[in-house]
């Protein structure tokens, strides 16, 4: 019995020390680092975010280099000179382009968001607003030609009003700087994404009194792009890209507000836990995100409607050239 049992035991060590070798001489795999440009910081993008700091990239073996591109143009501009490798802004970008007549224009291949992630801040309490409530008054709703801009109009046309004559839309101040301005007294409204309305709201310098997405319907907000050319030769990162905001999207529908706001709550150090809990339920209240990549027919055409009449558009841009849905396609099946 002793000769077998010190038999097994040389084995064991024998085994043990080719584990420990074998384990020496590996290297940790690489990850395809992909540089993402986003319009800008917001909590709307929870689900990228969970992506982010749930693992999912790195499930996926990409590491994401995220900056801010604080608006949609800077964004493309950023895509179309190869300083970044994909884009994160509303799809109209990618219809701009697409009619400027580029070879090499970007594609649409994954959805995040499905409708307007803005909210109208008023200067005091207003529990019965209505939308005349904006004749005469100065709104200030960010760059002209961009979704939120196009979108405000098209709210403010399906309740009654004209956006030109009607109301004053002042889009002389940046995106970045508005929330600034308007508590610096410009305006008497202003349109803005979370967290920073509400923040405003908590310091009692602002107040919600609509949300712009749950007005308007359905659109596809914002969306990942990336020019042809640099889909078609990196099709698997593409893929793998589109699965780990898939996962995400998947993560943020099937958790509550305070457990998404903890796992996002690193992408937004300066904004305390409950604040965000209490934006992520007013997103999740109003239906935000996708619950899937895919960017429906439907909903860009509806896109391209509002584009048309906001004055933006001339031509409308064909949803099979622009939306490439292949791989968030593979992804969910």
């Amino acid at each position: 019995m002793r000769k077998y049992f010190k038999l097994f035991s040389i084995t064991l060590c024998f085994l043990l020390i080719i584990s420990v070798m074998a384990g020496c001489g590996s290297k940790p795999q690489e990850k395809d680092k992909v540089s993402l440009c986003e319009v800008t910081h917001s909590i709307f993008y929870a689900p990228q975010y969970a992506a982010i700091n749930l693992g999912f990239f790195e499930e996926e073996g990409i590491e994401v280099e995220l900056t801010n591109g604080q608006g949609a143009d800077k964004v493309m501009a950023a895509v179309l000179s190869n300083n970044v490798d994909i884009g994160f802004s509303g799809p109209e970008a990618s219809i701009y382009v697409y009619n400027e007549g580029k070879d090499d224009y970007t594609e649409v291949f994954a959805q995040l968001t499905k409708r307007d992630g803005s909210f109208l801040v008023a200067r005091e309490e207003d529990s019965d607003f209505s939308w005349d409530k904006i004749r005469g008054k100065k709104v200030l709703p960010g760059r002209k030609g961009g979704v939120p801009y196009m979108t405000l109009e098209y709210v403010i046309r399906q309740n009654g009003l004209d956006p030109y004559k009607d109301t004053i839309l002042d889009n002389s101040i940046q995106f970045a700087l508005m929330a600034g301005a308007f508590t610096s007294g410009t305006g008497d409204y202003v349109t803005l994404f979370e967290p920073t309305a509400s923040m405003l709201e908590k310091e009692g310098k602002g107040y919600i009194v609509s949300s712009i997405g749950e007005e308007s319907g359905e659109i596809p907000y914002t969306a990942y792009f990336a020019k042809k050319s640099f889909i078609e030769e990196n099709q698997d990162l593409i893929e793998r890209f589109t699965k780990a905001i898939y996962k995400g999207q998947k993560w943020v529908e099937s958790h509550d507000a305070k457990e998404i706001a903890e796992v996002v709550a690193p992408s937004f150090p300066d904004t305390d836990v409950s604040l965000l809990t209490t934006v992520v339920q007013r997103y999740k209240d109003i239906d935000v995100w996708n619950s899937d990549p895919i960017l429906k027919e439907e909903s860009f055409n509806l896109l391209q409607e509002v584009m048309t009449q906001a004055g933006e558009l001339k031509q409308k841009a064909p949803y099979e050239e622009v939306v490439n849905n292949t791989y968030a396609e593979k992804v969910i099946n």
